[in-house]
């Protein structure tokens, strides 16, 4: 006798079919895309998974589970597989830009948002003085970090470390004559060195391939700026500081050098620092002390070439390309006089004799 209809429809293998492809289209239409899956995948790898993990890490809270707090994980760097190539993009390298910020800029923070380089591979880092006009700082990164850090998912950094200093800084004011008079130097280039160490020694973390010192005043970079600094491969790199102004005679806007602590030593500097006293320093830019090195700032020409590079004694810190690994060999900032330089200059007579070459680019501009 044939099967009626209705036994037909549940017959058991009717049914075990029919579950599994309402399983399967269940799987199908819920689970996340491939794309997503990667992308998340990528976001937690980057992310730190403890609060004491190294600051260069963006760290997200994890919901404990019952209460019970997770240990602290033991992570494992192998810094032999740390790359710092030509191509810093293709490498995947991580760069930790850093900046000592007495005065909030509007146009740093505009300039640093249109850096090319992947943001997702840059860390933050800054260390601001304990004054009013450091409180007045502060508030105003702040408020740009939030309005950045909601934003578009591109614009956003990988994460943002901001340092109070524990130390009051010896000339309050933060006006240029006044900073840059020659009695100041000794002291306000000490302070600087401490804040600069203070800062690469909390942020620097077992990931980061380089480190840009950035000044805070520097409001124009050309977008691909690492890109072009780290394609020379050197393990310090300084472009030329010009500063933009309105030439009176000419009744035009022309540019002038503004950073002279780029150079390349002379006989003559050499010969004044042997009979200078232990802590005594040696300045450039002052008609006081004339060192008659050769001064970065007087090397550009108008062959427009800003791949020209130069082999440099001693470095300015407005915007300087750094090796990680120079950093974990010990060279730093010295508040001292060492060899009779101090701060940038002195962090590259250390990096030398450690073995590390500075060098410079004379048509590659930035510009406060």
């Amino acid at each position: 006798m044939p099967t009626t209809r209705s036994l037909r429809r549940s017959n058991p293998i009717t049914l075990l079919l029919a579950a599994l492809l309402t399983l399967g289209f269940l799987v199908f239409i819920l689970s996340p895309s491939s794309a997503a899956t990667a992308k998340a995948k990528v976001k937690n790898a980057s992310a730190a998974v403890h609060p004491l993990s190294p600051p260069t890490s963006p760290f997200r809270k994890q919901s404990p589970k019952a209460g019970a707090r997770a240990p602290p994980p033991v992570v494992h760097y192998h810094l032999n597989n740390l790359t710092t190539s030509a191509s810093p993009v293709e490498g995947k390298e991580t760069v930790l830009i850093l900046t000592p910020l007495a005065r909030f800029y509007q146009g740093y923070w505009d300039n640093l948002l249109k850096l090319s380089y992947p943001h997702e591979l840059i860390a933050l880092g800054f260390i601001i003085p304990k004054s009013r006009e450091g409180n007045a700082a502060t508030a105003a990164l702040q408020a740009e970090i939030s309005k950045t850090q909601s934003g578009p998912e591109a614009k956003r950094f990988a994460s943002i470390t901001i340092l109070r200093q524990d130390f009051d800084a010896p000339i309050q004011s933060q006006n240029e004559a006044e900073r840059h008079k020659i009695e100041n130097q000794k002291a306000r280039r000490a302070s600087m060195s401490r804040a600069r160490n203070s800062l690469l020694f909390t942020t620097l973390g077992p990931s980061t391939a380089w480190v840009l010192w950035l000044d805070s005043d520097i409001v124009e970079t050309p977008p691909t700026l690492i890109q072009d600094l780290a394609s020379h491969d050197k393990p310090i790199i300084v472009p030329n500081c010009f500063q933009r102004y309105y030439d009176e005679e000419k009744k035009a806007k022309s540019i002038r050098p503004y950073d002279f602590n780029s150079w390349i030593d002379s006989q003559t500097a050499q010969d004044i620092g042997s009979k200078m006293g232990y802590d005594d320093i040696l300045l450039e830019g002052y008609q006081e002390l004339a060192t008659y090195r050769t001064l970065m700032a007087y090397m550009k020409d108008d062959t427009g070439d800003d791949t020209i590079i130069a082999q440099l004694d001693g470095v300015g810190g407005t915007a300087l390309l750094v090796k990680a690994e120079v950093h974990r060999d010990g060279a730093m900032f010295p508040p001292f006089a060492f060899y009779h330089l101090i701060e940038t200059e002195g962090f590259a007579k250390m990096a030398n004799r450690l073995g590390w070459h500075s060098w410079g680019l004379p048509n590659y501009l930035v510009s406060p």
